[in-house]
Formats: structure tokens, C-alpha cells, sequence
């Protein structure tokens, strides 16, 4: 009963320091503008479930499409376990699967174990290419100590829970051959059997272990559960609505702004009126300016830097790398949103994601190519929020570089980006 009761506060702080947190995130999502992203709910689905639940984008780089399928499928599949561990811990019984399923559950606990040792030698792989062959697109401005500390506890936590997965099962075997106590027998340990031999051979001893075990690797659980929200890898949850919030407009299509649309009708015909609208900021110059969505795109980041490796302004040496873009974002609303708790919902502390976290040379660096967003994994769109700023600086502003700005005057006196008049835009092609 001591262990229940131990075992039902765990479990209650853990959901409910989860939810608070999880809830934080929400309302720092929603303090970005509105937008519709729930026509054609069909297509949304067919697209989450190949992006987020497939992983169809990971497969271009196939070395790391692989090991990542094998953390992910494996460490979802072994949480099916946890859900038993969960409910021998409420009821203070042990293996309640194994009655109802039979035979089969030989089979679950068998490739579990197989999925297990799968998960752990992707993740000291994951650690391999990160910290010893040092790949390139785990680099960068923005790859400061925590991001690069935060990718390093999350494979060292998931070694540990497999590991400890693993040994629980080892010490669980070896008790049931035992006879020992309620260890009855059931399941089939194809892994742990060879970690058996290097358990101890005492009964008590091997319960100490195995419950050891146990509790370590429930309490790991519900830690990562709550480090998640702190942590790149709250992408385990947002994936699956980020993509299916995603942009179904062609990539590269720009949305026209309601105000500036108003404004070229009415200089086209006379006889337009403009429905009342409420005045508004152009583009965005902090994370309130952008949308909700964006603000779930920057949560959502996995780190990976795949949209900075494909980025040819990056390539090319310039400033700009789209990781950073929403690294920044994400740091700035969470930076709001806590101000927000200390200091009550209007407080202002003077400082923006323009110039305080992006700079300008970064925005204009950008080519506005998309591939930052095809190669994202989860649909993340790095170009909108560089758009959307590059716009408050022009229509804000009115700065822009001094290329841009002969473009701009070429066009509003000429009609074209070029410095000839209409007049004469056609002299090239007449004969001499």
C-alpha cells in the first residue's frame, strides 16, 4: 500500500506539472494573430499522416531516417508497456497483461526487447554523430551550449530508460525461474536473457534490482514527460497538429494584405468602398504581430538544421540561418509569455523580435527560395516570419536596401523595375 500511495503522487504531480506547462505553451501560441487553418480537414489529415505520423520528409537523408524510425516507432510502441507499468503500480499488481493476452504476450515483451535494444544503439549513434564526428548542420551561431546540452540529455535519458528496461526484464526472468514471491511466468526476454548472467544470483538481491529498475524507469518516464515542454523535443507532441495546420497554398504564393488590396481597388475605381476595417500594423515587428501559427512553428522546431543546410544564403556565408529564425522566435513569445505571468498581460519591456533577436541583414540575406521549407521535416515555415518582418520594415519603416529602394521608385515612376520609361523600354528591338 506504501508503494501505491508513493506511486499515485508521483503520478499526480508529474500530470499535473505537465499540464500547467503544457498550457503555458498554448497561451503563448494564441497570443499570435488569427488565421484559418481548418478548411479541407480531409487533406489536413492525409497530410499529417504522412509527414508526422509517416515521416515521408525524413527520408531524404536516409542514414538518419532510419535510426530516427527506430526511436521513434520503438520508444512509442515500448510506452505500450508503460501503460502496464502504470496500471500494476495503481493496482499493485504485476504483468496484469500477461492473463488476458496468452500466448501473445510472450510475443509484445519479446519485440519490445528487440525494439529496445533498436532505440538504444540509434540514440549512441544519435550521440556518435553529434559530439564525436561533429556533423555540420548540428553547428551554427544559434547552436549555443543548451541546445546542443538539450539534444545530449534526451538521447542519455533514452539509453538509461532502455537500459533500465531492459535489466528490469533480465532481473523479472530470472525471479520468475525462481519462483519467486508473485514473479509468475510469462513473457519471452530474447535481449535481456543475456543480461541475465551478470545479475546477481540471490533472490532478494535480483527484487531489489528489478523494482529498482521498475520505479527508475516509470520516474524517467514521467521526468522526460515534463522536461518535453522545456525542451526542442516538445516536437513529439506538436508535430502531428503543426502539420496538420500546415499551408496548403502552392509554396511561394504570398498573401495579399486586406489593407493595401482596399487601397489599389479604390485607386482603380473610384466608386469603391472599403468595408471598415481595424487598423493594423504592417508586417510584424514582435511575436504578437505574427500568427498563431508561426508562433507553433517555432515551438514545434526540432533543431535539426536541415532548412539551415539547404539554405543558400547560409551556404554562400550570409548571416542568415532559418533554425535561427525560429530558435529566436520561439525564445522571444516564451520571453513574453513570462513577463506576462510576473508582470501582469500589459506589460512591455521595450525590446522586439526585430533588432533585439533577428537583425536585418539576416532577414535581407534571404532569397526567398522555399527551401528552408521543403526540407523541413515537419512543415515548418521559416519564410513567413522573415516576410512578414521584411514588410514592417518597408511599410513601417520605409527602409530597405538601396537596391530595393531603386526598384521601388523605379517602379511607382516608370511601371518597372528598370530605370527607362515605358517610352523607351522597347528600344532594344528596334533595327538600326
Amino acid at each position: 500500500m506504501i508503494g501505491q500511495l508513493i506511486f499515485f503522487i508521483v503520478l499526480g504531480a508529474a500530470i499535473y506539472l505537465f499540464w500547467k506547462n503544457a498550457a503555458k505553451i498554448r497561451r503563448n501560441i494564441l497570443l499570435g494573430r488569427e488565421v484559418n487553418r481548418t478548411d479541407v480537414p480531409g487533406q489536413r489529415w492525409r497530410i499529417m499522416a504522412k509527414v508526422a505520423l509517416g515521416q515521408s520528409k525524413m527520408t531524404k537523408r536516409p542514414i538518419a531516417a532510419i535510426l530516427h524510425l527506430f526511436v521513434y516507432v520503438g520508444f512509442v510502441i515500448i510506452n505500450i508497456e508503460v501503460l502496464e507499468i502504470l496500471i500494476d503500480g495503481v493496482f499493485g499488481a504485476h504483468r496484469v497483461f500477461s492473463k488476458p493476452l496468452g500466448s501473445l504476450y510472450g510475443l509484445f515483451i519479446g519485440s519490445f526487447e528487440v525494439l529496445a535494444i533498436l532505440v538504444l544503439a540509434s540514440c549512441v549513434i544519435f550521440l556518435i554523430r553529434r559530439n564525436i564526428l561533429r556533423l555540420k548542420r548540428f553547428t551554427g551561431q544559434e547552436m549555443t551550449a543548451w541546445p546542443k546540452s538539450d539534444a545530449n540529455y534526451i538521447l542519455i535519458t533514452e539509453i538509461l530508460l532502455m537500459t533500465a528496461f531492459l535489466t528490469m526484464n533480465a532481473a523479472d526472468h530470472k525471479l520468475q525461474l525462481l519462483h519467486y514471491g508473485h514473479y509468475v511466468q510469462a513473457g519471452s526476454f530474447p535481449v535481456s536473457d543475456f543480461i541475465g548472467p551478470l545479475l546477481p544470483a540471490n533472490a532478494a538481491s535480483l527484487a531489489f534490482v528489478e523494482r529498482f529498475c521498475w520505479w527508475f524507469h516509470i520516474i524517467g518516464i514521467l521526468a522526460f514527460l515534463n522536461y518535453l515542454p522545456y525542451s526542442k523535443h516538445f516536437h513529439i507532441l506538436l508535430a502531428f497538429p503543426n502539420t496538420y495546420y500546415s499551408n496548403l497554398n502552392p509554396k511561394g504564393r504570398f498573401s495579399n494584405m486586406a489593407s493595401v488590396t482596399n487601397e489599389v481597388k479604390a485607386m482603380l475605381d473610384p466608386s469603391f468602398v472599403p468595408a471598415a476595417t481595424e487598423a493594423g500594423r504592417f508586417g510584424a515587428k514582435d511575436v504578437t504581430d505574427l500568427t498563431w501559427k508561426n508562433l507553433m512553428d517555432a515551438y514545434t522546431c526540432t533543431e535539426c538544421g536541415r532548412c539551415t543546410s539547404v539554405c543558400p544564403a547560409n551556404i554562400t556565408g550570409k548571416k542568415l540561418s532559418p533554425r535561427k529564425i525560429m530558435m529566436d522566435t520561439r525564445d522571444r513569445v516564451t520571453e513574453v509569455g513570462d513577463n506576462m505571468d510576473k508582470n501582469g498581460k500589459d506589460f512591455t519591456d521595450n525590446k522586439a523580435l526585430l533588432d533585439d533577436y533577428i537583425t536585418r541583414e539576416e532577414l535581407w540575406a534571404c532569397t526567398t527560395c522555399n527551401a528552408c521549407v521543403e526540407a523541413c521535416p515537419v512543415n515548418i515555415n521559416p519564410l513567413e516570419i522573415i516576410i512578414e518582418m521584411r514588410s514592417y520594415m518597408v511599410m513601417e519603416e520605409s527602409q530597405a536596401p538601396a537596391s530595393l529602394n531603386n526598384m521601388f521608385g523605379n517602379t511607382e515612376n516608370n511601371g518597372a523595375p528598370w530605370k527607362y520609361s515605358q517610352a523607351d523600354r522597347f528600344n532594344w528591338a528596334k533595327a538600326e
